[in-house]
Formats: C-alpha cells, structure tokens, sequence
C-alpha cells in the first residue's frame, strides 16, 4: 500500500488502523510524506481517542514515531503534532518519555 493509502486506512474505522500508523511510522525515516501524513493523523479525535495501550494512544504513537525517525522534516512535523494536542495530554505525554521538553525527547523505537 502506499502512504495515501494506509493514511486512509488508519483514518478510516478498520481494525488495521493502528498497523496503519505502524506501517507510516517504519516509513517515515526515510519518506517525508508519510512523515506528513502521521502528522495529519495525529489530529484526528478517532486517532487520539484509540489507544495502543495504557495513555499512549495512536496518536501519541504517530507522535513517537516521527520524533523516534530523527529527520528534520519528521522532528518538525512531531513538534507541530504535540503542540496539537491539549494542554493535559501534553504534559502526560512528555511523562511519558520523561522530558521536560518535546525537543528533548529522542524516544527510540
């Protein structure tokens, strides 16, 4: 599938979602637009309301993926994702990976 394709899929209510946003994650190293695309995701309420387990939902894991791929592009499009996110989910987040900042976090998957 290409990247248009599984961003559908994981917008969309398919069970496959989150091998979806996975599937972008692995991608986004080395692809700018599937980097965007996880971006996009990461906004949308399904997405942020899905969880993958415990807080972290398919957002959140969008989020991780693209600050774990280390690219500027893909650094970029995670600061402008968090900053999506609401205050509260914000802060759990950076929790979560233990940074007191988003440009300090470097989760490694």
């Amino acid at each position: 599938m290409n990247n248009a394709e599984l961003a559908e899929l994981a917008a969309g209510g398919s069970p496959y979602r989150g091998k979806a946003v996975f599937e972008l994650v692995d991608r986004a190293r080395v692809d700018d637009d599937a980097a965007t695309k996880l971006n996009q995701l990461s906004r949308l309420p399904t997405l942020r309301e899905d969880r993958a387990f415990h807080l972290v939902s398919l957002a959140w894991a969008a989020i991780i993926g693209l600050l774990a791929a280390e690219t500027p592009h893909a650094r970029t499009s995670a600061y402008a994702a968090f900053e999506a996110l609401d205050r509260a989910d914000q802060a759990d987040f950076l929790s979560y990976l233990r940074a007191e900042r988003i440009e300090e976090a470097h989760p490694r998957i």
